[in-house]
């Protein structure tokens, strides 16, 4: 099943012009303009549209209420990751192109391909249904989700009445490593923590190794301390809040199709921490906190030799959090652990605002409607992921306002989100856009 050829060409002009706009979150670029696009995009879909300020980037809120039926939220960002390394494309990140039945742009897969394919399908959803949509919608389109969304909890909190809907369908998903559509039903919290050290006024010359500490040494030691080799934590405390999983989530991580292969081919790696595989690599990724160290940084890189004791040290973690975790409790326990290991002289301080960990029921009538519709989209079961490895601020929406989340959208294994020759295939536009025309009718029709 294909889309309309005229809104086809709809959705290749509104993703045109959107990837044209350069919304770098990381920057503040065009985020301005490319919220004024948004809005403009979806007034076309005869949806009441208003811009909302935040703390930082404008929010679009659009509405259509049906009297009488149900409403589904659509939550999508309009921001996207810095283009760089930028002789690593193969053509302009900010120019959507098309080559091989592929689309090439930043923002291609995260997040504006979605987004439009959001309208695409409501444009064929009401020409199926005699003009009308058979629910009511609801958009919240942010700019600020690829630097943390710092502004959202507190911008659903303070629009939660006007944010009230029965089921809400997340800003991505697509097609796995197997070919198989995916359904995932939550997201990991995530946590930022900048560590320093200092062990001197200035750094030494190394032959006062012997007696003065090297901070790059020490703080080494340090962030080696917090998890072993093969990736389980050492922080005392750091897995007693962790909630088991239902029975019904512990099925599917057991059925889950194997990605061994297909990840150690795509990363480059030999094996797996723990030498993993099958539903206990599936468990790791969906469902187990982990301590990352993002950067370690001190003393000197350049070329030649520098017989140099660094007196400085830094390092860049974040922690990826599964539900029951709280943030504040675990910094509260890495503090401790540290103290405790001789590293009391570690200073700690949080990088970014924390976002906590959520998942969904995936029994709930809303996720099997849209489990059902990508096996009708795409001739083969949808996988249905416990969780994603990655955050977001599901949070808000799924324990704030009580809704049902379901992860589905065009992208595929190897859309190279975040990475240069960033990009969605036509294919999966035609398949993900009716796979959300037939849950919605579905579930319209059964509730």
């Amino acid at each position: 099943m294909e889309l309309p050829e005229a809104i086809r060409q709809r959705f290749l002009e509104r993703l045109t012009r959107l990837c044209a706009l350069p919304s770098v979150a990381a920057t503040g670029s065009a985020q301005a303009e490319t919220a004024a696009e948004v809005a403009r995009q979806l007034e076309s879909l005869g949806l009441q549209v208003e811009l909302h300020r935040t703390a930082g980037a404008p929010v679009v809120f659009a509405e259509r209420r049906v009297a009488g039926k149900p409403t589904v939220l659509f939550y999508n960002h309009y921001d996207v990751q810095p283009p760089e390394p930028l002789e690593l494309w193969d053509s302009d990140p900010f120019t959507l192109t098309e080559r091989d039945g592929h689309l090439y742009a930043r923002g291609a897969a995260d997040d504006k391909g979605d987004l439009v394919a959001r309208m695409a399908a409501l444009e064929w959803l009401a020409e199926r249904n005699g003009g009308e949509l058979p629910v009511g919608v609801v958009f919240v389109v942010e700019g600020e989700e690829e630097v943390g969304s710092p502004n959202i909890d507190a911008y659903v909190a303070a629009m939660q009445e006007r944010l009230q809907a029965d089921a809400c369908v997340w800003e991505f998903g697509g097609v796995g490593a197997s070919g198989h559509p995916e359904l995932t039903c939550g997201l990991k919290g995530i946590v930022s923590l900048d560590l320093k050290l200092r062990t001197a006024n200035a750094d030494q010359h190394s032959g006062r190794g012997p007696v003065i500490q090297n901070a790059v040494w020490k703080l080494a030691a340090a962030v080696a301390s917090l998890r072993d080799m093969d990736g389980n934590s050492l922080v005392e405390g750091f897995m007693d809040d962790v909630l088991p999983l239902s029975p019904l989530q512990e099925q599917l991580l057991a059925e889950a199709p194997s990605e061994d292969a297909e990840l150690a081919a795509a990363t480059g790696v030999a094996g797996f921490l723990g030498g993993v595989s099958g539903a206990e690599f599936q468990r790791r990724l969906q469902a187990t906190p982990v301590i990352n160290v993002n950067g370690l940084h001190g003393g000197y890189g350049g070329d030649g030799t520098k017989t140099v004791l660094p007196a400085t040290a830094a390092a860049k973690l974040d922690i990826r959090l599964v539900p029951g975790q709280k943030p504040e409790r675990v910094v509260g326990l890495i503090r401790a652990h540290l103290d405790r290991h001789g590293f009391a002289d570690v200073e700690i301080s949080q990088a970014e605002l924390p976002g906590l960990p959520s998942r969904v029921d995936p029994g709930d009538p809303w996720l099997r409607h849209c489990a059902a519709a990508l096996e009708e989209a795409y001739g083969k079961a949808a996988v249905i992921k416990v969780s994603s490895g990655g955050s977001g601020p599901m949070h808000a929406f799924a324990d704030v306002l009580g809704l049902p989340v379901a992860m589905l959208g065009i992208s595929h294994a190897d859309s190279r989100a975040h990475a240069p020759n960033e990009n969605i295939r036509w294919q999966d536009v035609h398949r993900g856009s009716f796979a959300l025309v037939r849950a919605i009718e579905n579930w319209a029709a059964q509730g």
